[in-house]
């Protein structure tokens, strides 16, 4: 063992004056200590070290990647709003800080101030920040040219406000510090529709920067919670693009660290509070606790987290039944969020004022069955049979309970929102004759709203999923590449180089939406990369071969892209999928993996006429206008007329 013994000494009248990851830094450069490290140093005025109790808290190895400085970004533009004020544009919504280098004024601070957007007079909008300030400070020691980093803060930022220099700067005073948890890049995507390469960036920048050990919402104001909501939306996407496997592990003990007595999981992991007395307990957020891990083991297939996690899992489930013996969540959903930032949220004429939000009990309940089904499936995965099959038929109780409640004969969902749909077809709780019924129903309502979804964080993608799977995927595309309010690609027109917050966080002729919840780097409505990943590129995981031992190959040309090219580094090796549409052929080459299998799915109007490698070849089926063919590892290269598929 070894201690740090009372020869140690420490001051606090050192040059950090103050830090926080809120607030920013204040360093006075005068307070340096100077000689400190030299032999002959004084440090009378020092104080001892104090030997403090550890208790009962544990000190263990670290499960995930570091935190660090990853690259760096240099100003595309410099400009002076008002005297003095000098903004500087980094090109870039990032995470980090600034490392600046300027003349300074002995004594005089020079302050940096961060911002995601601009108000229309060129200064900085910072009201979004909430109670968070965001700024750093430095006081220089003596006159001359200044090199500063902070040390203990971080921000989220895209402008850079600078004043109190002894002279104008040039660009090359700051130079932005991207900074997050170091998780391998996995995906890369490209495609032949800028706007589209563009959406799939703003995503992977969002994920980069509130990737902080900790999933976190936003990097920027007063909060920066690891709210467990949006990374279960978000985490096949998040999977697509980066190795998550550590990541996941750690933030997975972080979800059993916080739950409750009862069982609740809380609403965000770490829980800065007490989950037994407040957030926790919600649906959809408390379900990230049986999603997020699940979904680590689809991709990654290691049954140790399930095993680690099962008994965690099972008891979130024990506690919603125990609320609700009737099957229905209707109590115990404390702070009850529903499907956060739906439509009823947007603010805008001609929009509708009400019917986005789906009925409470119809998202709980959803949920909940959802919850249930994948404890069955980890109970399958470990060997517990018996547990498998109570939680199994436990969901076909719960399933029931949904279709008498809440569906009619002809298919339609009590409310008839989109959300609505998107979670009965997403869950598998409609009976076979039913589903296309509802995503008809999906179909119309989204014709209601003039070709926009109304649905919020974590329904959009799934709407997005379920439409393409039910013959309904040229709607997905008019959805994906739509340019009108509210869209993604309305975010890009308006200068978003990150996922927003909301779909209305500024509005032309508007401005900008309520500040006490405007983030404009916010990774839930990201989750539509999953969507990308599946149909764009065409990679699709097995949930019945996980860690990619088995998976789909099934591109869906639309939207008027022509190509498309993905690059996946899954657990058992590289997989590629490249696509071209050229004179009606689809052209495809992809690789599998060693030890893996494929089933690659081909559009085509003529099965007769494909070939691999210039070759004839047979397909293993035809169906719904498409091809299908079953391979082993390898490199393959398919040529055949192209149609949509159905």
């Amino acid at each position: 063992r070894i201690f740090t013994d009372d020869s140690w000494r420490s001051t606090t009248d050192g040059p950090i004056r103050s830090a926080g990851i809120y607030d920013g830094e204040v360093y006075d450069a005068r307070k340096e200590p100077l000689g400190w490290d030299a032999p002959g140093f004084s440090d009378s005025q020092w104080n001892r070290a104090q030997a403090v109790e550890l208790g009962e808290t544990q000190l263990v190895w670290q499960r995930n990647e570091p935190i660090r400085v990853i690259r760096e970004l240099s100003p595309i533009a410099l400009t002076e709003p008002k005297p003095g004020v000098y903004v500087f544009d980094l090109g870039q919504n990032m995470v980090g800080w600034c490392r600046l280098r300027a003349l300074g004024s002995a004594g005089q601070p020079i302050t940096i101030r961060h911002a995601e957007m601009l108000n229309d007079d060129g200064t900085i909008y910072t009201a979004n920040l909430r109670g968070a300030r965001q700024i750093d400070c430095y006081f220089p020691r003596t006159h001359g040219e200044v090199t500063f980093e902070p040390h203990f803060t971080y921000h989220g930022f895209r402008y850079v406000e600078l004043t109190g220099l002894a002279q104008p700067p040039t660009m090359d005073a700051i130079r932005g510090r991207v900074f997050h948890s170091t998780a391998p890049d996995t995906g890369h995507f490209e495609c032949s529709d800028p706007s589209l390469q563009r959406l799939m960036s703003n995503i992977v920048w969002t994920q980069r920067g509130n990737l902080m050990s900790t999933p976190n919402d936003c990097p920027q104001r007063d909060e920066r919670f690891g709210w467990m909501g949006d990374i279960q939306a978000f985490s096949q996407t998040a999977i697509f693009n980066m190795d998550l496997a550590a990541f996941l592990t750690k933030f997975a003990q972080d979800i059993r660290d916080d739950q409750a007595d009862d069982g609740r999981y809380p609403d965000f992991a770490p829980h800065p509070g007490d989950p037994n007395q407040s957030f926790s307990g919600v649906p959809a957020w408390g379900d990230a606790g049986t999603v997020v891990p699940w979904r680590a083991y689809q991709n990654y297939a290691d049954t140790r987290l399930l095993e680690e996690h099962f008994e965690s899992a099972r008891r979130w489930v024990d506690y919603v039944r125990s609320q609700n013996p009737d099957l229905i969540w209707a109590k115990g959903r404390h702070n009850d969020y529903n499907d956060w930032l739906n439509g009823d949220w947007i603010r805008q004429q001609d929009w509708p004022a009400k019917g986005g939000a789906v009925p409470k009990e119809i998202f709980a309940t959803a949920f909940f069955a959802h919850s249930t089904e994948i404890v069955a499936q980890m109970a399958e995965r470990i060997g517990r049979r018996d547990e498998s099959r109570r939680y199994r038929e436990l969901f076909e109780q719960i399933r029931a309970a949904f279709n008498q409640r809440f569906v009619q004969p002809d298919g339609r969902l009590e409310g008839d929102t989109q959300a609505g749909y998107a979670l009965a077809l997403n869950f598998n709780l409609l009976p076979d004759h039913l589903r296309p019924k509802a995503a008809q129903h999906l179909v119309e309502n989204i014709r209601r709203y003039h070709g926009h979804l109304s649905t919020g964080i974590q329904t959009t993608h799934r709407a997005m999923l379920e439409l393409t799977r039910h013959g309904h995927g040229e709607l997905a595309w008019q959805l994906l590449t739509n340019r009108t309010f509210p869209s993604w690609l309305y975010m890009i027109d308006n200068g978003a180089t990150t996922i927003w917050e909301r779909w209305d966080g500024y509005v032309k002729g508007r401005g900008f939406q309520d500040a006490g919840m405007n983030s404009f780097n916010h990774w839930a409505f990201g989750a539509v990369g999953e969507w990308m990943w599946r149909h764009i590129v065409g990679l699709n995981p097995d949930d019945a071969h996980p860690g990619w031992k088995h998976f789909t190959i099934a591109p869906r040309p639309g939207g008027g892209v022509t190509w498309a090219k993905g690059d996946y580094q899954s657990i058992r090796g590289r997989i590629t999928c490249h696509w071209r549409l050229e004179s009606g052929q689809f052209k495809l080459a992809t690789t599998v993996p060693p030890n893996t299998t494929a089933t690659i799915r081909l559009p085509t109007t003529a099965p007769a006429s494909i070939t691999e490698t210039g070759q004839p070849v047979r397909p293993a089926q035809i169906a719904a206008g498409c091809a299908f063919f079953e391979v082993g590892s390898g490199a393959y290269h398919f040529l055949s007329p192209f149609a949509e598929p159905q």
